[in-house]
């Protein structure tokens, strides 16, 4: 019997870039290839790359450089890579790595099967990146393989319009785009079919979603449409801007049941003239505005961020602004990054780059305090109830689940749980993971299968 063809895919950086990852495994599963855990067994390797930081872009050049070894054992491997640092790096990606088969961008993704035809058939390496998307052609709906049977993740809307000065999105993934509404819903609707209890809803800048739609939608109206889909349990968003977080989405949020109480909004700095020297478009109390809002409508709820330490003539002065901030707001997570230039974008040519030594001490600094919070908000949680659903086993064994705020819950139980929603104490926490105990009377019984 023959054997099937075989692919690994190594996906690096966002969760755009999983599910881009897993629109490309559909692609090839379509052509009769089966996954390979191992890529030493794959027929076809392909790296879908990063480029959000400067480290990103080492990270997957090193990855390369380690798969030209595999190539050489086995000169029939299509080698190929994708993503964001194609889109930048366009002609240097086949300098730095001549010996890759195939290349190919983020708008593009649709093509693989063709591309990879060419590959295979032909004498010399494919090379096709597109700069942007066709705007007068609809959004490709994708066919997927999805590595869990729990959590699912659906593009809303493509690239991003804001321009963020340090950002290179924009270039990458290009303009703004709305996937059609009965294409999200239908999307989601087979998840549901095929088991899957928890849904987030992706894109760039998920809050601009439908202005470009003829008639006009927005996320709030998106969201409505998806908690009608039958099955799915819990709807997650991300990412959001605080620029276009409106009240209505708020109130949206707090009215539907499965609608989770978690907004992931980046904030960045604390200080108004970083903040418009990264063209933000908002204030430090606009943004402290948004976030009472958001507690106001749910007080239950946790608020998340994104911050980089560092930014061009960012001032110590100007950082206890963003210490201010975090201290007042007590965030439940902080995602910290040291500032990176971005080649192509604003920030990258100013003048007055931040030295590393200052920038490195005021990352510690917000790592410290952030923890300190993390630690201490999750502190009020021990002893009450929480409904975890469980994605799954957990490292130490056990399972591993998630509360409606994306607090992560370790517990000891039958890994048949996977898949549902169960309730449970919380028992103790440290800053990023939570501890419980299964409630009395909980049965495997009906678990989810795991896949």
């Amino acid at each position: 019997m023959e054997r099937s063809p075989r692919f690994h895919i190594i996906t690096q950086g966002c969760q755009m870039n999983v599910r881009d990852s897993e629109a490309m495994a559909g692609l090839l599963t379509g052509m009769g290839y089966r996954s390979a855990a191992d890529p030493a067994e794959a027929d076809v390797i392909l790296v879908n790359t990063c480029t959000v930081r400067e480290g990103a872009d080492d990270k997957a050049y090193g990855r390369l450089g380690e798969l030209r070894a595999l190539k050489r054992l086995r000169p029939g491997l299509i080698l190929g890579v994708a993503g964001c640092l194609v889109q930048k790096d366009r002609e240097r990606v086949r300098e730095r790595a001549p010996w890759l088969d195939l290349v190919f961008g983020v708008h593009n993704i649709h093509r693989l099967p063709e591309l990879l035809r060419q590959a295979r058939e032909g004498c010399q390496p494919v090379y096709e990146v597109w700069d942007r998307a066709e705007r007068d052609r609809p959004l490709p709906s994708l066919p997927a393989l999805r590595g869990s049977g729990v959590r699912g993740f659906v593009n809303i809307i493509h690239g991003c319009n804001k321009f963020c000065t340090f950002c290179i999105v924009p270039y990458v993934r290009g303009r703004e785009r709305s996937v059609l509404p009965e294409t999200v819903v239908a999307e989601v609707a087979g998840l549901a079919a095929q088991g899957y209890r928890e849904v987030t809803l992706l894109g760039q800048n998920v809050d601009s979603y439908g202005h470009d739609l003829a008639p006009r939608r927005d996320l709030a109206d998106l969201l409505r449409l998806v908690h009608e889909v039958d099955g799915i349990e819990r709807i997650r968003f991300t990412t959001s801007h605080p620029r276009d977080m409106s009240l209505k989405l708020i109130r949206t949020v707090a009215e539907l049941p499965k609608v989770c109480e978690h907004i992931h909004l980046p904030v960045q700095s604390g200080d108004d003239r970083v903040l418009t020297r990264m063209h933000r478009a908002y204030t430090a109390a606009q943004y402290r505005a948004t976030v009472d809002a958001i507690r106001e409508a749910m007080p239950e709820s946790s608020v998340t961020t994104d911050i980089i330490v560092g930014f061009p003539g960012e001032t110590d002065e100007e950082f206890e602004g963003t210490i201010r901030l975090v201290n007042d707001i007590r965030f439940d997570v902080v995602n910290t990054a040291i500032y990176s230039p971005r080649e192509g974008t604003p920030a990258a040519g100013y003048a007055d780059q931040v030295a590393d030594e200052a920038t490195r001490r005021r990352l510690h600094a917000l790592n410290h305090l952030a923890a300190r919070i993390a630690a201490e908000v999750n502190q009020r949680l021990v002893g009450t109830p929480q409904d975890v659903l469980v994605e799954g086993p957990g490292t130490r064994g056990g399972v591993v689940g998630r509360t409606r705020t994306n607090k992560v819950v370790t517990m000891d139980a039958d890994q048949r749980l996977t898949g549902r929603t169960v309730p449970a104490e919380i028992t103790s926490a440290g800053s990023w993971v939570l501890r419980g105990r299964l409630a009395a009377g909980v049965s495997p019984a009906g678990a989810h299968p795991l896949r």
